[in-house]
């Protein structure tokens, strides 16, 4: 096993995923590792754990595993035609920079969305302290009043 490939329990907490997820994301095939041990363990490269790391990122955006391979296999055409091996035709570098671009603008939706949600669940949380200090001063004050025998 060569410095450059790592196994995947070293992928797995390097990125924060479990070892399920990343053997389910390769079943669903989102990700192939790019080699195998002798012994039969996966190994990934860098490429293969920023690949990853995207589908961990896109996660938390609702995207399915359906866009998810979308998005995927649009950017593995956009890096083929940079990359001089059997370079895309310009019709599908085009549509797949159009799909990169879908995906971004569904990407900052989708964080307007989740600031809106995270606003909403901070002014409820806001609301919670007050309401919990104001309880806490009531509780103070009935104390005093009381002589303190509560």
């Amino acid at each position: 096993m060569g410095l450059q490939h790592k196994q995947i329990g070293e992928v797995a907490e390097r990125i924060g995923l479990s070892l399920r997820t990343i053997r389910y994301y390769e079943e669903v095939g989102l990700v192939t590792p790019s080699a195998r041990s002798q012994g039969g363990f996966r190994l990934y490269t860098e490429s293969d754990i920023a690949r990853l790391q995207l589908i961990k990122r896109m996660k938390p955006l609702g995207f399915s595993l359906d866009e998810m391979r979308s998005l995927l296999d649009a950017l593995d055409t956009l890096d083929a035609a940079g990359s001089g091996d059997e370079r895309p035709d310009g019709a599908s570098r085009g549509a797949a920079l159009e799909r990169l671009s879908m995906f971004e603008s569904a990407a900052e939706e989708r964080c307007e969305a989740l600031r809106d949600q995270l606003a909403m669940a901070e002014e409820f949380a806001d609301s919670l302290r007050r309401e919990v200090r104001r309880q806490q001063r009531g509780i103070r004050s009935g104390d005093v009043r009381s002589g303190g025998t509560r």
